[in-house]
């Protein structure tokens, strides 16, 4: 989620507020996940996507507005969340909205980020600090979250553009990969999550609202896109719609083939969901984000699997809290499926 969500779920609620509010969530019959507090997340807070590395390392990046001067940084913890060291992203535009999503990483190890006041492509080697700035959108562009793809291939989605990237393998010219009417967002919410599944051969992408009028605008949606063997898209078909105002945002993929989707809206909460989209449950309180941890949903914008327990970026995009800006630990009883990293994930 990147920092133009202050503003826009103050429009969201709004919205939802005229349609007459929420609908009811149907009772869940699975017993409830227990949710600690994994680590609080220092400033200038606002976390992101928190990346499991393969080196068993915890990674997360932070947002600022454009009313800070705060340079961005990249976290680092242990798996049981330490803070261990952190990163001061260089090169940023600190007079606009910056921020940094520690997307993906490379087969070799390095972190993929992706950086919102520049819409650019860097790495970060996690050994020697160094970054590098691998690719740049087109002017407009925000990049939000990543995925390898079939051939060595990172698909990005654009939180600001109907879009989804792609970045060529061996290439640093980013393409117009796919676009659609059900990708362009209303009230300028845009699109989020992205994970490959390569037993289904289709991409996963998270919409936050639609304004192609396939439902309300205040509806979010999960679509699956078929990537075909010759690398062009197949045919967008929805997953799965939510309440309005929910806001789906990051997900993680357990083994089961259940998608765990975090909530950024007013549902403050964590929805699991069936591989073909039907709801299972949701983890949470609706509106209050209640979780029996001593932090509630607040923001919820990501869900990553650490051995069976999800990890949910609460950035707090609202309120600002920064008690509430924290790491935190989901355990929903199964061992998560790692992001797709092909041999040929590299630059």
């Amino acid at each position: 989620m990147t920092t133009r969500v202050r503003s826009l779920l103050v429009a969201a609620v709004a919205l939802l507020l005229a349609a007459g509010g929420p609908a009811a969530a149907a009772p869940a019959e699975p017993a409830t996940p227990t949710t600690t507090v994994f680590s609080l997340v220092p400033a200038p807070g606002f976390p992101a996507y928190v990346h499991v590395h393969t080196n068993g390392r915890v990674y997360a990046g932070t947002y600022t507005d454009s009313g800070s001067s705060a340079p961005s940084k990249v976290f680092e913890w242990s798996s049981d969340g330490t803070l261990l060291r952190s990163w001061t992203l260089p090169a940023q535009r600190l007079d606009a909205d910056h921020g940094v999503q520690v997307a993906n990483q490379t087969r070799s190890g390095r972190l993929v980020l992706l950086e919102t006041s520049t819409a650019s492509v860097r790495t970060l080697d996690v050994r020697t600090g160094r970054f590098r700035t691998v690719a740049r959108f087109p002017d407009g562009a925000i990049p939000n979250y990543a995925t390898w793809g079939p051939h060595g291939d990172l698909y990005v989605t654009d939180y600001g553009d109907g879009v989804v990237w792609r970045l060529p393998a061996g290439s640093r010219k980013p393409e117009r990969w796919f676009e659609s009417p059900a990708l362009e967002g209303a009230i300028e919410f845009g699109t989020t999550g992205i994970r490959y599944r390569p037993g289904r051969g289709d991409l996963v992408i998270a919409q936050q609202n639609a304004s192609d009028g396939s439902t309300l605008p205040t509806n979010g949606h999960l679509y699956s896109l078929p990537v075909k063997a010759n690398g062009k898209p197949g045919e967008l078909a929805t997953l799965w719609t939510s309440q309005p105002g929910d806001l789906p945002d990051g997900f993680g993929l357990g083994r089961s083939g259940h998608l765990y989707v975090a909530l950024a809206g007013l549902a403050n909460q964590l929805v699991e969901l069936t591989g073909t989209g039907e709801e299972v449950q949701r983890i949470g309180t609706a509106l209050t984000g209640d979780n029996g941890s001593d932090i509630p949903f607040d923001t919820p914008c990501s869900a990553t699997f650490l051995g069976t327990e999800v990890l949910v970026a609460n950035q707090s995009a609202i309120a600002g809290d920064a008690s509430h800006q924290a790491i935190l630990a989901v355990d929903v009883g199964e061992r998560g499926r790692a992001p797709y990293l092909p041999k040929s994930a590299h630059f």
